[in-house]
């Protein structure tokens, strides 16, 4: 049996994916208990402590964009946003289905389109956020690279 490790290279984009994923799934509208939805409904839209809004700020202020990069940056602000709205909608489709009704396999299908919506918002994310990173400076970047490390696998671990 051969042991699996992860690189760095590895590691970051677990994190990247972790962190701009994770802005797809937080809203307003996405706060309420886990006991109202089926299990893969709940694990794939439990309640974040920030709003996408919140989140937007916060990673605006961690990546130290500058004026110069408000325009790429705004194309990532928007990408999380409709990431988010995107979210939303399939949540509340979600949630017009009665729990109680739902077969496993209903379950299953549920947690594929919540990953599949996941997914494409990635698809949606990672090509507006390369052209901020690609005109970062060095340094910069260093920090980026830094700020998505804390909130990978490792990262999420520590943080609680």
């Amino acid at each position: 049996m051969s042991k699996f490790r992860l690189t760095a290279p590895m590691m970051r984009s677990l994190a990247i994916a972790s962190l701009l994923g994770a802005t797809m799934l937080v809203s307003p509208a996405i706060a309420q208990t886990n006991e109202q939805k089926p299990p893969a409904a709940a694990a794939a839209t439990s309640s974040k402590p920030e709003t996408v809004e919140q989140r937007i700020v916060s990673l605006k202020a961690s990546l130290k964009i500058t004026p110069d990069q408000e325009a790429k940056w705004t194309a990532v602000a928007t990408s999380m946003r409709e990431n988010a709205a995107a979210m939303d909608k399939l949540v509340t489709a979600k949630r017009a289905q009665p729990a109680a009704s739902m077969t496993a396999i209903d379950d299953l299908k549920t947690y594929q389109e919540f990953s599949q919506a996941h997914l494409d918002g990635l698809k949606n994310l990672i090509p507006a956020f390369k052209a901020l990173y690609d005109g970062m400076p060095a340094d910069q970047k260093a920090n980026a690279d830094q700020v998505f490390q804390k909130y990978g696998p490792q990262g999420s671990a520590k943080q609680g």
